[in-house]
């Protein structure tokens, strides 16, 4: 059971997407109380490049311990309890529930700013030494290995100031999508991984066959 409200909002509910979430609420016939339910809105997993959402009602006394609760005020029947798991927290933070732009769609969309990260979580991954030592053990334990699932491998060139050069060889060098991928993977797990550095600059020469050079 989460007893813990607060005033800070993790997201925001369009005006039309809370008409049509307390439309539902309300006529919720189980024997609840609607106003006793809280919407409940959780991350469960990636689909290409944006979140999977689970959005349920939930006994305010029955949400995880984890949860975090804050209350969009009104009415009694207008007032909506809004929560969010723990570890779903960050991911939907300034996030918006609303409905779609296309009224034949129907249901809610929740338009986030927040996309994952395509090469996965790094997790409990130890890192020692200088920088250039550790953004070496994070390619090869982390992010090498979810390359190779498209037969590609990134490489670090050198680290000046907090600026890391890599390159990118297999099936990431030429590759069409080898700049999203250093931006949203690479350089976002880099970058959250080792804080001394800011930036990563993808150094491969694209169009020089299976072996770029860089100086």
């Amino acid at each position: 059971m989460s007893d813990t409200l607060t005033a800070e909002r993790i997201m925001e509910v369009s005006d039309s997407a809370l008409a049509k979430v307390l439309e539902v609420r309300n006529s919720q016939d189980d024997g609840e109380d609607p106003t006793t339910l809280a919407l409940f809105i959780e991350v469960t997993g990636v689909s290409g490049v944006d979140y999977v959402y689970d959005l349920a009602f939930v006994p305010v006394d029955e949400l995880p311990e984890d949860s975090h609760r804050w209350s969009l005020d009104g009415e009694a029947e207008t007032s909506l309890q809004m929560a969010v798991g723990g570890e779903s927290r960050t991911k939907l933070a300034g996030a918006t529930l609303d409905l779609p732009n296309n009224p034949i769609q129907g249901g809610l969309v929740i338009r986030n700013p927040n996309r994952p990260n395509p090469l996965g979580d790094v997790g409990e991954l130890e890192l020692v030494g200088e920088v250039p030592e550790r953004i070496e053990q994070l390619l090869e334990k982390s992010i090498n290995p979810m390359l190779a699932s498209h037969g590609g491998f990134a490489t670090l060139i050198g680290v000046d100031g907090r600026t890391a050069y890599v390159t990118m060889g297999g099936g990431c060098q030429g590759c069409s999508m080898s700049q999203a991928t250093l931006t949203e993977g690479i350089q976002r797990t880099i970058v959250e991984t080792v804080p001394e550095i800011t930036e990563v600059v993808d150094a491969t020469d694209h169009s020089a066959g299976d072996n770029p050079f860089y100086s």
